[in-house]
């Protein structure tokens, strides 16, 4: 990364091999997800950990070819997903911290576990927060794909009895009653909130909110009184649920903000749950590149046109 701007600054380069540090593993790259949240800080809309230029990239899948000192020497030929510390997944070898990573079951590919990952791992702690009852009705915003496409997929298992979806048009549409949703809602259309707030107000128990913004208030009529609640994890309208006490209080709702590090903290627990779920859910990959083309990736994610994941790869080629 060259500097904070479009995919444009993404460019190739050839740098030297990284080498543990102290509670490190170095990794062989097989897989990196392009992941979203890395768009917006490509762009500047979010502040890097490190100054550009740098390698970019917070997640990889791949095997561990070298551990530093204080890692067990039985973990080279692992394979494994890493978080890296802020950068350097968009490339062959990877450094990491040991902590930050996660086994890949042997039924799992690389491809598949970089896809799921974060995205994965964010809804199980996401399905766990709400603890359902078996007899509720939830709805899962931007439910297509990413977090919401998992949610979706899991609902019903943690005691969901109706899911309800939102989504983009009609690809994502399809595909969210494809994953199992029992009704969709375009979210792509004006005063949607509205619509459906009229039309079932007060039926709905859990509002999983990936879109905050006002139409997390809008919502609010359609919440149960006395047991409503919303799970707010997502900024896509561009600014946080725009919820304040006084619109929680009258009708005995609540409003869970679902971030910062004891958050972060549930979702990692969650990580090696996902991996193993895997086989028994939808192909999470829709988009296989080579690493020199992150740029590419970087305007697909942006798009919201694909339904699965972007992934890098350093041994594909063009």
């Amino acid at each position: 990364m060259t500097g904070t701007g479009g995919p444009e600054v993404l460019v190739p380069r050839e740098a030297p091999t990284p080498q543990p540090d102290t509670g490190e593993v170095l990794i062989r790259a097989a897989a990196i997800p392009v992941l979203f949240p890395e768009t917006l800080l490509r762009s500047g809309a979010f502040p890097m950990a490190a100054p550009p230029p740098v390698v970019f990239g917070h997640q990889v899948a791949g095997e561990i070819v070298e551990v530093g000192a204080g890692v067990p020497r039985d973990l080279v030929g692992r394979r494994v997903v890493a978080a890296t510390t802020g950068a350097g997944s968009y490339a062959e070898f990877v450094c990491a911290p040991a902590g930050n990573t996660t086994l890949i079951p042997d039924d799992v590919s690389a491809d598949d576990a970089a896809a799921t990952m974060m995205s994965g791992s964010i809804a199980l702690a996401l399905l766990h927060t709400a603890n359902l009852t078996g007899t509720e009705t939830v709805l899962v915003e931007a439910g297509a794909t990413g977090v919401g496409s998992y949610l979706v997929q899991l609902a019903r298992e943690f005691g969901a009895a109706q899911v309800i979806a939102t989504a983009g048009g009609s690809a994502k549409i399809e595909h969210a009653r494809t994953l199992g949703a029992d009704q969709v809602i375009d979210h792509r259309r004006e005063r949607w909130t509205e619509t459906l707030t009229a039309s079932a107000p007060g039926t709905i128990d859990v509002v999983f909110d990936s879109i905050g913004g006002t139409p997390a208030a809008d919502l609010l009529g359609a919440l149960t009184p006395g047991s409503g609640r919303m799970l707010s994890y997502g900024w896509l309208s561009g600014a946080p649920a725009q919820v304040s006490a006084a619109d929680l209080i009258p009708a005995g709702l609540t409003l869970t903000a679902c971030s910062g590090p004891a958050w972060q903290q549930r979702a990692t627990r969650a990580e090696a749950d996902i991996l193993a779920r895997i086989p028994a859910l939808a192909p999470p990959v829709e988009t296989i590149l080579p690493l020199e083309a992150a740029g590419r990736g970087h305007e697909l994610v942006e798009s919201r046109r694909p339904l699965g994941k972007v992934i890098l790869r350093p041994d594909a080629t063009a």
